[in-house]
C-alpha cells in the first residue's frame, strides 16, 4: 500500500514540485513549491482526523494535499488537470483503482469554477488549500512590488492563519490575523472572496458550517 511517506519521496514528484517553484517564481507568483504543498498536506490531514475520517481516508487526503499543486509547471490556467493527469502517470499500478481515482478527482477539482464534491478527499482538498495565506507565501518581498501586486501584499499582511474543526459545533472556522498596517481587510475580500465560498461548499459537504475569523472578529 502506498503510503504520505512513498508519494513525498517519489523523485518524480519532488521535480515536479520544484518545477512548479521555479515557475511560479518567474509568474511572480506566491509560492506552490514543497512549502506550500507541506502545509496543505498537513492541513488536510488534520481536518480529516478532527472530522473523524478512517485513517485511510486521512493519508489520501495528505496525499492529495501535497500533489495538488505540481502541474503548475505545465500550465497555470490548467495546472488542476495537468496535475491529476500527472499522479495518474506517476502511481497508476502503485494504488487501489478506487483510491487513484479519489485522489486524482481530488486534486483537479481543486482549482475550478465548476466545483462540485462526491467525497470528503475532495471537499478537504479545498479547504486545507484555499485557507493557506501566509506572508512566507511571498517570494518577492520589494516594497515597489507590493504597490501593484495584491495578492502579495493581502499574503505578506496575513500574520496567522489555522483552521479549526468544532466537532460538536458542526464548524469549521478559518481564523486569521492580518497586519492592518500593511494592507486593509477589504483587500482580502477583493481576492479571496471565491475561495471562501468555495470553502464554504466543501464544509458543506463534510457536513459542517464554515467560519471565518478575522483578527478576532467573526465575519462568518
Amino acid at each position: 500500500m502506498t503510503t504520505l511517506d512513498d508519494v513525498k519521496k517519489n523523485p518524480q514528484v519532488l521535480e515536479f514540485i520544484n518545477q512548479t517553484e521555479e515557475a511560479m517564481q518567474a509568474l511572480a507568483y506566491t509560492n506552490h513549491g514543497l512549502r506550500h504543498s507541506n502545509v496543505v498536506s498537513q492541513r488536510a490531514m488534520q481536518i480529516a482526523k478532527q472530522i473523524g475520517l478512517p485513517q485511510r481516508e486521512c493519508e489520501l487526503a495528505a496525499i492529495a494535499g501535497f500533489c495538488h499543486d505540481m502541474g503548475n509547471f505545465l500550465t497555470r490556467t490548467y495546472h488542476h488537470f495537468f496535475g491529476a493527469t500527472l499522479f495518474s502517470q506517476v502511481f497508476l499500478n502503485s494504488f487501489d483503482p478506487k483510491e487513484l481515482a479519489m485522489i486524482m478527482q481530488a486534486i483537479s477539482n481543486h482549482d475550478k469554477e465548476e466545483m462540485n464534491f462526491t467525497h470528503n478527499i475532495s471537499a478537504i482538498l479545498v479547504l486545507a488549500d484555499k485557507s493557506d495565506v501566509d506572508r512566507s507565501r511571498v517570494t518577492d518581498k520589494d516594497p515597489a512590488h507590493f504597490k501593484t501586486d495584491i495578492h502579495d501584499r493581502v499574503n505578506y499582511a496575513a500574520r496567522e492563519s489555522m483552521v479549526k474543526v468544532e466537532k460538536d459545533k458542526k464548524r469549521i472556522t478559518l481564523t486569521l490575523k492580518i497586519d492592518t498596517n500593511f494592507c486593509p481587510v477589504m483587500e482580502y475580500f477583493e481576492i479571496f472572496t471565491d475561495r471562501m465560498v468555495f470553502c464554504r461548499k466543501a464544509a458543506q459537504f463534510l457536513g459542517y458550517n464554515f467560519g471565518l475569523v478575522i483578527n478576532k472578529f467573526r465575519l462568518l
